[in-house]
Parts: C-alpha cells; structure tokens; sequence
C-alpha cells in the first residue's frame, strides 16, 4: 500500500521536447479539415444557387423561399416579378427564390450540350 502512495506521489515526467511543434501541425491539420469538408463544400454550394438564379428567364416555373409557385413574367434589376395565378403577379427579391434540385439538373445538362456544338 505505501509503494503506492509512494508511486503516485512521484514527481510527474517532463513533457517530451518539440511538443509545440506537433501542436502547431494538429491545429492545422483541423483547420484543413473544416476548410474542405465545411468551407469549400458552402462556398461551391452558393456559387450553384446564384448561377441559378442568374439563369432564369421568363416563363420559368419557380417557387419561393416562402413556398409560393408560379411563373416568372418579368426579370428586373433585384427582383421578379412571378405570376401566381391569371393576372394575379408578386414581386419578390431574386434572393427569395428558392432553387429546386430537379430543376437545376434539367437545366444544367441543356447547357453543357450547347457549349459542346
């Protein structure tokens, strides 16, 4: 018993030397990794959505952030102004469209045939 409370009692070991150095590459090993699995994964995400939104033309069916559907009748500066029913017309920010997934793969195959001709 008293062997034991003698080895706990024990001075604790110094540190092993260059430690600092291994801290330093840990800490950018995890910046790396929120780099490329947080930032870079975002950041080619909102460069999708505005081409999307950059896209769109008259007549296109889209829906809102707010979920209303309709058409696109006019294309202006910031905002659309979308078509919701027979002469019934919001105008909403570009920003509030929301971009749908089937929609921006239908698109996008169209667009990448006609830069090959």
């Amino acid at each position: 018993m008293n062997q034991l409370f003698t080895l706990l009692q024990a001075a604790p070991a110094e540190a092993p030397k260059g430690g600092g150095s291994m801290t330093l590459i840990f800490i950018l090993l995890i910046i790396l990794i929120f780099y490329f699995f947080m930032i870079r994964p975002q950041q080619k995400r909102q460069k999708q959505v505005e081409e999307f939104r950059k896209n769109l033309q008259k007549g296109d069916k889209v829906t809102t952030i707010g979920g209303i559907h309709g058409k696109i009748r006019e294309i202006k500066e910031s905002t659309f102004v979308i078509e919701i029913a027979h002469d019934v017309c919001v105008e909403v920010e570009k920003a509030a469209i929301n971009v749908d997934e089937n929609a921006a793969k239908a698109k996008a195959p169209a667009t990448s045939e006609n830069s090959e001709n």
